[in-house]
């Protein structure tokens, strides 16, 4: 059943048309133009990702530009240890950070977990520490334990230094067996397996490639997981990086569009476009409530909530972008967010949907 559902994808993109025109905004889509510009400056910025070899070209993309990949991405846990509870809910408090009396608004953050315990002793969880038995009143008694300790031959002579005999160093190495050379120790064979069992952290890596869906219009995302030994993951082993609500369903296991024999993990890209599309309207409102007050000389309002974060999907509005009416009905020309980051607020998205896996590199963008 899901080698057909391939093939009929595959037909399906083949005879789907190539976007000519720019959606990103208005629906979320991307045209293939402006998928490999956003892939330029995915590179240029976060050197991570390369620009991947495909044995199966697609003519709509150049030749040198099919994909992008990044390797050896770390997964350090596994998805159920991500697992959220009707008791995890149960255990969260509401926390107030500074002073509301001034008539000013409090920070107000939600701790999750309020309720656990930890067992075992950590550097954040020291333990108890039993009290140290204090040393006043004690005086006497440890003046008279220093009156009593003896430095021995305080009134004997001092021997000269020539009857002090010689010290061999041939006839000490042969005597002392603590010096003697040690054969070089012997690893066990199987002790190697072993060590992945103790206490050191097994972690996982991944291989992530960003292809273009032609019938989605959007990016689409492939994972090929590697165990610590370098082990290729079996769609079980995958399937445990990824939370219970998108395996088997938003993440499958298919044949990667640019390889003839090679399979990978894929984030099907069918909500891709909705959801992108919410997400850039939000912060391209706030990209062009920033160009427009430097375009007009001033600086945003302090106590406005556009201005509380400073967006870096912008540079100084130089009036060569498309049209951006405001909401109030300016004839101000404003760029907004350029298509360049498209895949910066992607990847953010990506991530998600699989958390154990740390396919963000652009967190502190």
């Amino acid at each position: 059943m899901q080698a057909l559902q391939s093939q009929f994808w595959a037909v399906r993109d083949y005879l789907s048309p190539v976007l000519k025109e720019s959606k990103f905004k208005e629906h979320g889509r991307i045209t293939p133009e402006e998928f490999v510009a956003a892939g330029d400056f995915l590179v240029y910025k976060f050197p991570v990702w390369e620009k991947g070899e495909a044995s199966k070209a697609r003519d709509f993309l150049p030749a040198d530009k099919q994909y992008l990949v990044t390797r050896g991405v770390p997964c350090l846990r596994r998805a159920t240890s991500l697992a959220y509870t009707d008791a995890d809910e149960d255990a969260e408090r509401l926390l107030s950070f500074g002073d509301s009396s001034a008539g000013g608004e409090a920070d107000e953050w939600v701790e999750t977990h309020a309720g656990r315990t930890t067992n075992s002793d950590s550097a954040a969880n020291p333990g108890v520490i039993d009290d140290i038995p204090d040393l006043d009143g004690d005086d006497h008694g440890l003046a008279a334990g220093v009156s009593n300790v003896s430095l021995g031959g305080v009134g004997e002579e001092t021997p000269h230094l020539d009857d002090i005999p010689d010290m061999e160093e041939d006839d000490l190495e042969e005597k002392d067996e603590a010096t003697a050379s040690k054969p070089p120790a012997v690893l066990d064979a199987t002790s190697n397996a072993e060590v992945a069992k103790g206490n050191l952290l097994q972690v996982r890596t991944y291989d992530v490639m960003i292809t273009y869906d032609k019938y989605y219009q959007t990016p689409r995302v492939w994972l090929i997981g590697y165990d610590e030994n370098g082990t290729p993951l079996t769609p079980s082993q995958i399937f445990q990086d990824i939370s219970a609500d998108h395996a088997h369903k938003t993440v499958t296991i298919e044949p990667f569009i640019h390889s003839a024999s090679l399979q990978a993990a894929s984030v099907h890209p069918c909500k891709h476009a909705s959801v992108m599309k919410k997400v850039i309207e939000r912060m391209n409102n706030s990209v062009v409530a920033e160009q427009l007050s430097r375009k007009k000389g001033g600086s945003p309002n302090k106590d406005s909530s556009s201005s509380k974060k400073k967006w870096p999907f912008t540079r100084k509005a130089s009036g060569s972008g498309k049209d951006d009416k405001t909401a109030t009905g300016e004839d101000d020309e404003v760029e907004g967010m350029r298509v360049d980051f498209y895949l910066v607020v992607f990847l953010k998205f990506i991530a998600s949907i699989v958390p154990t896996i740390e396919v963000d590199s652009t967190t502190a963008f």
